[in-house]
């Protein structure tokens, strides 16, 4: 582990106090992803929980990244750190300091090897929407990673998805089922300003962004290619 049993004397607490406090972090990540459908989690309610009764400045960081290790060793998931990316419209320089600070977050990754993970792990009662987050970023992604919330609703429809269904048989409310997207931080909404009023555009946000499934976005995308060029062609 990154931390040994030395770094925490500083803070003036036990070993059973700093050992309380991982342990609380550890399972918020865990109830928390669970229940808000994997959605990040701040960095600010993380730093709440040590807070609360405890005031040395630096001890929510020492915390925060003891927790990371354990959940890589104890529970085989990589606490990632995510930083909100801003629409294409907007500019860093829109964003203080302490507004970067607060937009931190993190997401579980398991670490299993993908076929384990698919075997043992997944739900098949939720591997659907699974399928339609990689399809969704498939579509923004070929788009040039942002597309007008219309084309969107276009190419969805093209799949049977209408914006009216509620009752979807699989995904149920399909509204719902994007809107998710965007609060899980695949997708992100920008409003944009032009000669013929606003339009909405939903573009690729910091998770999509990360490098495996970007990945098998390219990958799923240059079979299908390879699969429907004619034999012989050049």
């Amino acid at each position: 582990m990154a931390n040994n049993a030395e770094d925490f004397s500083q803070f003036g607490i036990s070993k059973e106090e700093k050992d309380k406090l991982v342990g609380e972090v550890i399972r918020y990540m865990l109830f928390k992803t669970h229940h808000n459908s994997g959605c990040p989690i701040k960095r600010e309610e993380l730093t709440q929980l040590v807070t609360k009764n405890y005031h040395q400045r630096s001890l929510p960081t020492f915390v925060i990244n003891e927790a990371k290790d354990k959940l890589s060793v104890v529970f085989g998931y990589e606490m990632r750190e995510l930083k909100r990316s801003l629409p294409s419209s907007k500019t860093q320089t829109q964003l203080s300091q302490q507004s970067v600070a607060e937009a931190k977050s993190y997401v579980l990754i398991s670490q299993l090897p993908p076929d384990v993970y698919e075997k043992y792990v997944v739900d098949v009662n939720t591997a659907h929407l699974s399928g339609f987050t990689f399809v969704i970023i498939s579509i923004v992604y070929l788009a040039g990673g942002k597309i007008p919330e219309e084309s969107l609703w276009s190419q969805m429809r093209r799949m049977g998805l209408n914006e009216d269904d509620v009752s979807h048989p699989v995904l149920g409310n399909i509204k719902q089922a994007l809107e998710l997207l965007v609060q899980q931080r695949y997708l992100q909404k920008d409003k944009v300003s032009g000669p013929e009023g606003n339009t909405i555009f939903y573009e690729l946000a910091e998770r999509a962004s990360d490098g495996p499934i970007i990945d098998k976005v390219k990958e799923y995308i240059s079979q299908i290619v390879s699969d429907n060029v004619p034999v012989g062609a050049a």
